[in-house]
């Protein structure tokens, strides 16, 4: 493996991991989203680390809503309900906490409606019909 190739490899995985921690941190706080890191890291790793690439797959909490995008692109409704109610929720919590602030409170606004935005843009699973 040559210097660029190694050098390129390490990088993807470092930016991997950050993406990984940015997607972790998002699931506990609600202005950063958690689906979108997770979907970066995994393309990272899925070229730079198969075995860090599985993990993403394998996560308990992560793992199948990462395989239905890895395998259709595509969310499942029920996913993006949740996504779309932990939005509202959590941001309008925060709206209300900075209540002092008419900028900040403008600035979470926008943020939720792009995050909003981004998940009724992504292709919903089809439904099943017997």
């Amino acid at each position: 493996m040559g210097m660029r190739k190694f050098l390129q490899k390490y990088l993807l995985v470092i930016l991997g991991w950050l993406f990984t921690i940015l997607g972790i941190i998002g699931a506990l706080l609600p202005v950063l989203p958690t689906t979108p890191f997770l979907i970066v890291a995994l393309a990272l790793f899925s070229k730079s680390s198969p075995r860090f690439h599985q993990m993403l797959l394998n996560n308990i909490w992560f793992g199948p809503i990462l395989r239905q995008w890895e395998d259709k692109k595509t969310l499942s409704r029920q996913t993006k309900y949740k996504a779309y109610l932990l939005i509202i929720l959590t941001f309008s919590i925060s709206v209300a906490i900075v209540n002092n602030n008419i900028q900040f409170q403008l600035l979470l606004v926008v943020i939720a409606i792009a995050l909003l935005f981004f998940i009724w843009r992504i292709k919903e699973e089809p439904l099943l019909t017997k």
